[in-house]
């Protein structure tokens, strides 16, 4: 059985794989983002059928995932072996095959998947995972606008983030009406820090795995010091949990940016329970070509801005994968 998270990033996702990696039966790494780097990549491959074609895209993938920032500990993904475990020759085999190899290598009976961009790609999770289960981790968009405008990673104008945030809610929800319902899990980041062990005792319930109250020690252990120090971006992940860590969007966002949000995204806001206070139903803003034109503005400016205060080696970090993608790339285009 394997696990994955779905929804939107800046929605508490890191915490609970920490949680979850507390569990002997459960091996949640940190997300080399397999799925979201390479699909867009695949057809570079040409025929997968063909054996150096495949053998190509499995050491690639296994070159993306030994440069991870925040290291897969004492997992050696070995090519012929993560190749033989392929039920198919398709990325989405290759990417359970080297999840399988550390979940073993881990001792753990299954393995946890948080890259959240795994909601753009359920067809094909659902065509190779028969028995998958999901769990879907959401938290008020607004709050993750306030999350996404300070972090190195994703956009940084609530037009763009709303638009983002909603359209992954949207494909949740869609995806909640067809899975059967023992196969899928609701969470929101609000239940998770406020009611963290009725809710994380449902998690496990529903995982088929025995509560431990170590889970809420995960900021002690030796992953969260490695994704602390791999990153700005998760040093917040060797501390307890935060209780209280909602609505901050009503101290840290312009009313302007909130009612933009609300405008974009209020369809999912109210699917899920999330209180609209300046753009109610009906009485949405819209937006023209030229408003539109200067939010993407405004957003690549913000973006240019973070990475310049973004500390050097954390960018290098990251740059380490951007190094393999580009060359994916570039090997195409000269045939």
């Amino acid at each position: 059985m394997a696990i994955f998270m779905i929804g939107i990033q800046r929605s508490g996702s890191n915490l609970l794989r920490l949680m979850l990696n507390e569990l002997p039966e459960i091996a949640a790494p940190h997300p080399p983002h397999i799925l979201q780097r390479m699909m867009p990549l695949v057809p570079h491959y040409g025929d997968l059928s063909k054996t150096r074609s495949f053998s190509l895209l499995v050491d690639d993938v296994c070159r993306l995932v030994e440069l991870n920032p925040v290291p897969w500990e004492g997992v050696t993904l070995d090519r012929k072996n993560v190749a033989a475990r392929c039920k198919k020759r398709s990325l989405v085999a290759v990417f359970g095959a080297v999840y399988d190899v550390m979940a073993e290598a881990w001792g753990a009976k299954t393995w946890c998947c948080k890259s959240l961009a795994n909601i753009y790609y359920l067809p094909e999770i659902e065509d190779y995972f028969a028995d998958a289960k999901y769990v879907y981790l959401y938290r008020d968009g607004r709050d993750v606008a306030v999350s996404f405008s300070k972090a190195v990673v994703g956009e940084k104008h609530f037009y763009h983030i709303a638009k983002e945030w909603n359209e992954a809610q949207q494909l949740a929800l869609s995806f909640r009406r067809r899975i059967p319902k023992e196969r899928f899990f609701n969470l929101s980041y609000e239940e998770l820090t406020m009611e963290t062990e009725g809710a994380v005792e449902g998690l496990c319930a529903f995982l088929d795995v025995k509560y431990k109250t170590s889970i809420l020690d995960f900021h002690k252990s030796a992953e969260a010091k490695r994704a602390a120090s791999a990153s700005n971006l998760w040093e917040n992940v060797t501390s307890p949990l935060i209780k209280n860590n909602s609505r901050k969007f009503l101290k840290e966002a312009r009313e302007s940016d909130i009612r933009i949000f609300e405008s974009v995204a209020g369809e999912s806001m109210d699917s899920l329970g999330y209180e609209r206070l300046f753009a109610k139903k009906g009485e949405e803003l819209h937006f023209g070509p030229d408003q539109i034109h200067g939010f993407d503005a405004e957003n690549k400016r913000l973006k240019d801005e973070i990475r310049r205060r973004t500390d050097s080696a954390d960018l290098e970090r990251r740059k380490r994968q951007e190094s393999i993608i580009n060359e994916i790339v570039a090997r195409a285009e000269k045939g």
